[in-house]
């Protein structure tokens, strides 16, 4: 399916699984106007244990097909595993398409912190990356910032996502280790490096050991993006976009169903 000429181009977000749905939610509140696709790499779910290597090419060949069938005005990587891996190198193979991406929200945490203990809660991949380590280095020197690479709670957070039940403790396993206290200061800042976490904020916020700002970054991402897709006066909202497509091509009930609580169909 390519996008017709006569209407305006849709809006994709990619991510690993349905984490990036935070970030559409935010993105169809400040684009209305336009039509949304919705890609779950579900196929390579979850991206964390991922030679990078394969990794980059993975994604790199999914765009090609993805670019070619859908034509979008912009892409939103929705996914900092993917992002801080590959961004660099999908604007080089694509260089007629503009993408946003999504990276630690280091920056905005350095500037907010009072206490100067900032945690960045991340997968495995996010924190092994230098894309990480440089925006420590280039904006929270001044900052302790831990990081805290979960294993399970991006799994923990589809399965979540789709309703079914995730225990205190698993969950509180995999935060404990963002919450510092240090010469009587503590953390105050916990950075969700990964758009699957916000999901499961309240919960976060219920097994937290003392109250913390969880940083969310998906607004953030919504508003640069919105900055790069034109306004288009007296635009009507497209009725041939709004689905979601899974690479594995079998999404189970409960995804589909969630998909639809979004307004997007399965395709």
């Amino acid at each position: 399916m390519t996008a017709p000429t006569n209407e305006l181009k849709p809006v994709l977000v990619f991510d690993s699984g349905i984490g990036g749905l935070t970030v559409l939610r935010e993105a169809r509140v400040l684009m209305p106007e336009r039509g949304f696709i919705y890609i779950a790499d579900d196929a390579g779910f979850p991206y964390g244990g991922w030679e990078e290597q394969a990794l980059k090419e993975r994604i790199i060949g999914l765009f090609a097909k993805l670019l070619e069938d859908y034509d979008p005005e912009v892409c939103i990587i929705a996914c900092n595993t993917a992002f801080t891996l590959v961004g660099s190198d999908l604007r080089a193979a694509f260089p007629q398409m503009t993408f946003v991406g999504t990276v630690p929200a280091i920056k905005p945490a350095a500037e907010r912190t009072r206490s100067g203990l900032v945690s960045v809660l991340a997968t495995p991949g996010t924190v092994r990356r230098a894309y990480t380590r440089d925006l420590i280095q280039s904006f929270a020197q001044q900052c302790h910032v831990r990081l805290v690479g979960s294993e399970n709670l991006a799994r923990m957070a589809e399965a979540y996502i789709r309703g079914d039940a995730v225990s205190d403790e698993a969950v509180l396993t995999e935060i404990d280790q963002c919450f510092v206290e240090k010469d009587g200061r503590k953390t105050d800042i916990v950075v969700l490096a990964c758009t699957h976490y916000p999901f499961m904020a309240n919960m976060f916020r219920r097994l937290a050991p003392w109250p913390v700002d969880w940083l969310d970054p998906a607004e953030a991402i919504a508003r640069r993006a919105r900055t790069l897709v034109p306004h288009v006066a007296d635009a009507v909202h497209p009725d041939n976009f709004d689905f979601a497509v899974f690479t594995s091509g079998n999404p189970d009930f409960a995804t589909r169903r969630l998909m639809q609580g979004f307004g997007l169909s399965t395709r």
